[in-house]
């Protein structure tokens, strides 16, 4: 299984996890085999919370140059300003799929200006423009986001992109004491599953699925984001993840979520803090994941 990180902002050298995995790491041809690949992205301009198109073909060109050719294993990239780079990992992939995403926000926003790729609009992006997709989950939205992105886009050109899409909100899975809340509220779950079933070649309902985990998606109990977060615990994702597996193939997973760059503190996390959490919670998804992939 192959890890790739990319790092934007600096941030991983303050998490001894991550600081681990670069010093293990290498940049290396395709006729290699390392598992664990670093792309420095701190030079690349048109990055931060926008993608220009500039930018895209540079981050490509930095894949192919390292020999990337598809979107299998585990791949960091950053923090949420970041999470346009699921779009361009998805691209890869040339076999039907369903894309299920770990997020407080919905990231289906029209770009504000042009067609830019967006850290917030990068799901509709995936869905305009990806032949290969057949459905998205998305899980942690808050309740008020996904009344307002419905709205939204059912007064566009473009609503019927909303029939692919199940959110399961916020309140739908949030923390009630018990490690198995989310298996506990069938109806949220089935709706997960029933929106999961593609048909595969040998006729059963078992299909390919490519998980995007945002971190602001958790509670501030477990890692220190640089957007709103939400109230999932980690236990429930992992439950929900693991359910998953046990029907489907998961073709990658990506993880972004860390603190900005400038963060000075909050009320949650010394900087320490949030340094000390995210590289633990990076390291346990790093090792839950693994035998999945």
């Amino acid at each position: 299984m192959q890890t790739t990180i990319l790092d934007f902002t600096g941030v991983y050298s303050f998490q001894p996890f991550m600081q681990g995995l670069k010093g293990d790491s290498r940049l290396v041809s395709a006729t290699s085999n390392a598992e664990i690949l670093y792309i420095d992205c701190a030079d690349i301009s048109g990055t931060d919370c926008y993608c220009d198109d500039e930018a895209v073909e540079t981050i490509r060109k930095r894949f192919a140059d390292a020999g990337i050719t598809n979107a299998h294993g585990i791949h960091f990239f950053d923090n949420g300003n970041y999470h346009y780079m699921s779009k361009i990992w998805t691209d890869m992939v040339q076999e039907p799929f369903s894309l299920v995403v770990f997020d407080h926000h919905p990231d289906m926003q029209a770009p504000r200006f042009g067609n830019i790729l967006s850290c917030g609009g990068w799901v509709k992006k995936v869905l305009e423009e990806n032949k290969f997709i057949d459905n998205v989950v998305i899980i942690g939205v808050a309740d008020h986001l996904v009344d307002e992105i419905r709205a939204e886009l059912s007064q566009a050109s473009d609503a019927s992109i909303l029939s692919k899409v199940t959110f399961i909100k916020e309140s739908e899975v949030r923390k009630t004491g018990t490690p198995t809340s989310f298996s506990r509220t069938p109806t949220s779950f089935s709706r997960m599953r029933e929106s999961l079933r593609s048909p595969t070649e040998s006729g059963m309902t078992e299909g390919r699925i490519y998980i995007s985990i945002d971190k602001d998606a958790l509670s501030p109990a477990y890692a220190a984001t640089n957007w709103d977060q939400g109230s999932l615990d980690v236990a429930a994702l992992k439950e929900i993840i693991a359910g998953l597996a046990t029907s489907h193939k998961i073709i990658g997973v990506d993880i972004c979520g860390e603190r900005a760059r400038d963060f000075a503190g909050d009320e949650h996390h010394t900087v320490q803090e949030a340094d000390a959490l995210n590289s633990g919670l990076n390291r346990e998804l790093a090792e839950f994941l693994a035998p999945f992939l």
